[in-house]
């Protein structure tokens, strides 16, 4: 049940705690366990509800959240998206937003017939709850990455070792030279996923896995399957002698503390968690009726529950604690479950051969297909079929949770990842962007399929040696969206980019001859000067445009100074000067 993922670009650089080695990347083996105890003083934040201003987010942006989340419990656009989720926002050690919506159960069954769901009388559905417990998914591919991690800190792994080396059986079909960092990354060549739950016995389950052939040679595609991380488990079994459940138990939840994270849970969960599919053939590999309180995923469910790439329950809570947990660099409170170099490798790109496919060891990174506006080279995450999120934002301190039961009652009513993608960008935007000078500064919004423009009243530059500076911040969904400065010297009816150079502190400035930039600017302001063209009426303008798919988090100008033998020809700050300004699309923000 693999997602699909977007162009993007860029890369993550190392930490120091990372070895190069032959081109491919590693970490030394460190003594200390993985539920250390945090020796040092500096320790991290941990979690509290708190206010939006205590999180350092606009209230605003971060109720709309909310309101946005909403919608998609209609139709979406035929059918609801899901029939209700859990949010959870935070940056720092606040939690700002943690909010129940619709309903965690609320069909019996499918009508196929009619394409309408068969509702529980009004009496037996059940809300969402802050605490409701959901079917992870894919989600689940973290835990064992973790897990995975703490045997390479510990030396029971080795990250560019052979599987076969730990299990000789998974070497046939071509698969001798498939490594540790490519069932991690999804570069193994596995095909995205073969019906386990055809075969009768486990062991004839795991026969299927060692003689699957590759579709493609190890580490020359990335593809998405969930073969990897069941190889992984397959891996973790035997080298420590503990089955995956057991793993997750003593190495993650139980020194964080999260008490509603597990495989399996208790028939005494059922009433707190939220209802999946109407599991029936032909849409469903399995004929299970209503699945609540058990794995949607048919393979997890033949795996007796516990799996490498689904079968985790957990709540927003919890999620929010490991996320947190992350971005400490991997302690929470006095407890420590992974080092900070390690941490570091999970949010590093192995896959920069593919872009578009960033990965660090089990994280996906920069993916604005589900992250929205927090995609960043640095933003690391990952999403379930059922309908779930988590998205850690190092650059912001920022973190999400989305919990969606968004097959139930079938799978077929969802579409797309839209609820995600509003939840990421109104979270981006409720991070505040300081102008650079004053109290306002221009920005473009971060609308799909659109065209801003920032308009300067024409100027006399006939004299030569006119140039423009001003500050600049950007954030794009790369190549797709750009912010270009153009000028016209015919009143408008034809316009030509205007090469600049932008600069930061610390670092070169950089040349952008096509007059434009997309990406991420690391998000942070740049100064920028542009030389113009000599003309009687020239007329500069900003143009920010955006496709129909995602954004990022906008553009911003401020700070616009035109200067020509040391006169001033238009400024901003001057009251006449910005009342001239045409702004289609842009506003002056004090974000």
């Amino acid at each position: 049940m693999a997602g699909q993922a977007t162009n993007g670009w860029t890369r993550r650089q190392l930490g120091t705690g990372a070895l190069a080695l032959g081109g491919a990347l590693a970490i030394a083996p460190f003594a200390a366990g993985p539920a250390a105890a945090v020796s040092d003083k500096g320790r991290r934040p941990t979690l509290r509800h708190g206010s939006a201003e205590r999180a350092g987010l606009l209230p605003g942006h971060l109720r709309r959240l909310v309101t946005d989340a909403e919608t998609f419990l209609g139709p979406s656009p035929q059918h609801p998206w899901y029939a209700g989720a859990v949010l959870l926002a935070g940056r720092g050690g606040t939690v700002a937003l943690h909010e129940p919506i619709g309903m965690a159960v609320r069909y019996r069954a499918y009508d196929e017939k009619t394409d309408t769901g068969v509702e529980f009388p009004a009496g037996q559905q059940i809300p969402m709850a802050e605490d409701t417990v959901f079917d992870l998914a894919s989600i689940s591919k973290l835990f064992t990455s973790i897990i995975a991690v703490q045997q390479l800190e510990r030396g029971a792994l080795e990250l560019e070792a052979p599987v076969a080396s730990y299990l000789p059986d998974f070497g046939r079909a071509g698969k001798q030279h498939v490594t540790i960092r490519q069932l991690l990354t999804h570069t193994s060549g596995f095909r995205a996923w073969i019906p386990l739950y055809s075969a009768p016995t486990y062991e004839e389950k795991v026969r299927l896995v060692y003689d699957e052939a590759p579709v493609n040679d190890p580490g020359t595609a990335y593809l998405y399957s969930d073969l990897n991380m069941i190889s992984l488990q397959l891996v973790l079994e035997k080298v420590t002698g503990r089955t995956l459940d057991v793993l997750l138990r003593d190495g993650i939840t139980r020194p964080l503390g999260l008490d509603r994270t597990r495989y399996n849970p208790p028939a005494s969960w059922r009433p707190g968690i939220a209802a999946t599919e109407d599991a029936r053939l032909p849409w469903s590999g399995l004929d299970r009726g209503l699945v609540w309180g058990e794995v949607h995923d048919e393979n997890a469910f033949s795996l007796g529950g516990v799996a490498g790439h689904a079968g985790v329950f957990s709540c927003a809570w919890d999620l929010a604690v490991l996320g947190r947990t992350l971005l400490n660099g991997g302690s929470y409170g006095r407890v420590r479950i992974l080092r900070p170099e390690s941490v570091e490798l999970m949010f590093t790109d192995f896959n920069t051969d593919f872009p578009g496919d960033e990965h660090g060891l089990g994280f996906e990174l920069y993916q604005h297909w589900y992250m929205g506006a927090m995609a960043t080279p640095r933003t690391a995450g990952h999403t379930g079929f059922t309908g779930t999120s988590l998205v850690l934002d190092p650059t912001t301190d920022s973190f999400l949770v989305v919990l969606g039961n968004s097959v139930h009652p079938v799978r077929s009513w969802r579409s797309g990842s839209a609820p995600r993608v509003a939840a990421g960008t109104n979270l981006a935007r409720a991070v505040p962007v300081r102008p650079a000078h004053g109290r306002t500064a221009w920005f473009s919004g971060t609308a799909s399929s659109t065209t801003a423009t920032l308009t300067l009243p024409a100027l006399d530059t006939s004299a030569g040696g006119a140039r423009l500076r001003c500050s600049l911040w950007w954030d794009t969904e790369p190549g797709s969206d750009a912010l270009v400065l153009e000028a016209s010297t015919d009143d408008g009816t034809s316009w030509q980019p205007v090469p600049f150079t932008t600069s930061r502190r610390g670092e070169a400035p950089r040349e952008h001859p096509a007059g434009s930039v997309t990406g991420w600017s690391g998000r942070v302001w740049h100064r920028l000067s542009a030389g113009l063209p000599a003309a009687r009426g020239l007329t500069l303008r900003w143009r920010y445009t955006t496709d129909r798919l995602y954004v990022g988090r906008g553009a911003y100008v401020d700070g616009m100074r035109a200067e020509a033998g040391g006169d001033v020809l238009f400024h901003d700050a001057r009251p006449a000067d910005a009342a001239r300004v045409e702004a289609v699309g842009w506003s002056a923000s004090a974000d």
